[in-house]
């Protein structure tokens, strides 16, 4: 397909390469003094992968949005089978099955599915004549988004299983479904996590009855409802006996990073100290004392931030918040004028897997968000990580071109 390169978005593009190139020097960094040769040059192959992830941009900007949307659940079901097939073949690392290793390039069938579900979500909403609130509306999207995420949590994997349920949630929203229907929807989990102590769950539970009482959504929805949140909250100390440890552990030193400060607690604490430590101003691009002396763990992946923040000070996190913002703010510009609801659709999905690893990254350098291993995008390594981010930007630069299509 041609297309007239003077009307893409350029703005929003050039935010997305700038906090690519961001991202490759704050790895140059973090790995500087390494003392393997193999992590010095980490920033060398990311620039590798960026120059693939552009490539793949560069191909999807290409392909009419029409294709993905008659192709979308063809891609569903490739995804599925992948995340099946990464099960039994895929080569095992640090205990779970995510990758497909290609001699020294590792592929995670995850990040795939995360755009077939995109894909195949917001073709079921954008053509089903069921009402919002339908209950096979809203049963039938769910089952398509907890076929993989069964197969991820498999893996295992619960950080990149939430994205599934965030895209999910966001379509749920775009698509019509009112806020208080879907806190409903999400009362389950809050039934889980109040369920720690009687007295919290039994005042939870009194306030969820009023609720229901004040919103009337129907009686076989309010039923569903209250089942599910009985069943959540007596279910509780059996799943927290079924945890791993170190999944309990997690969870403890998120609440507590104190209790284990030379133990699950470090990563956090560590971070903390990275990123006070940098000021406004910070303390100078390779001169983190914090990632010289290897006292931050994963600096180049999962504290990539805390680099940033001890490197560049106040002023350093401050610029990349603004570009992650600005790329939300133009991506809900984008999605609102679309007159396809299929464009509209993958336009958010796309932004809201954006929005929430940004906010689930930082805020687990910063002490707000448990450790869950999901990448800062565009700035984390990561090849597949950073092909994903940049192919979900060429889905919204795409459905901006063609807006005026329907």
């Amino acid at each position: 397909m041609v297309i007239k390169y003077s009307a893409i978005d350029w703005k929003l593009i050039g935010a997305a390469l700038f906090l690519s190139l961001i991202g490759i020097l704050l790895i140059m960094s973090a790995q500087h003094y390494a003392t393997s040769v193999f992590k010095q040059h980490y920033y060398l192959r990311q620039l590798l992968w960026l120059g693939i992830a552009l490539f793949v941009f560069a191909v999807v900007i290409h392909l009419p949005l029409r294709l993905f949307d008659f192709s979308a659940y063809l891609l569903y079901g490739i995804s599925i089978f992948l995340l099946i097939l990464v099960l039994i073949i895929g080569t095992p690392r640090m205990g779970a099955l995510r990758w497909f290793s290609f001699g020294s390039i590792n592929f995670a069938p995850s990040d795939l599915a995360k755009i077939a579900l995109l894909f195949a979500l917001s073709r079921f909403f954008a053509y089903t004549k069921l009402p919002v609130v339908s209950k096979r509306r809203l049963a039938f999207s769910a089952f398509l988004t907890f076929i993989p995420v069964i197969l991820i949590l498999k893996q295992p994997d619960l950080g990149t299983s939430l994205v599934f349920f965030v895209i999910l949630f966001a379509l749920w929203f775009w698509s019509g479904l009112s806020v208080l229907y879907m806190l409903l929807i999400l009362s389950p989990l809050v039934s889980l996590i109040m369920a720690s102590h009687w007295l919290t769950w039994s005042l939870y539970f009194i306030f969820l009855l009023a609720y229901l009482f004040l919103l009337k959504p129907g009686f076989l929805f309010g039923f569903i409802t209250v089942i599910a949140n009985l069943a959540f909250g007596i279910i509780t100390p059996f799943i927290w006996v079924r945890l791993a440890d170190y999944q309990k552990l997690r969870i403890l030193t998120f609440l507590d990073p104190g209790r284990d400060p030379r133990g699950a607690g470090y990563q956090i604490i560590q971070s903390k100290i990275a990123i006070g430590s940098g000021g406004i101003w910070g303390k100078g691009f390779l001169n983190a004392s914090q990632t010289r002396l290897d006292f931050l763990p994963e600096p180049h992946t999962d504290f990539i931030f805390s680099v940033l923040g001890e490197e560049f000070g106040l002023w350093g996190s401050v610029l990349v918040l603004l570009l992650f913002c600005y790329l939300f703010y133009r991506a809900m510009r984008i999605a609102t004028r679309c007159r396809s609801r299929f464009a509209s659709m993958t336009v958010i999905g796309a932004m809201s897997v954006i929005l929430f690893q940004f906010f689930v990254n930082i805020g687990m350098t910063l002490g707000f968000m448990p450790v869950t291993g999901l990448p800062l995008p565009f700035v984390s390594y990561g090849g597949t990580s950073l092909v994903l981010s940049w192919t979900l930007i060429a889905l919204i630069v795409s459905a901006d071109y063609h807006w005026q299509e329907y």
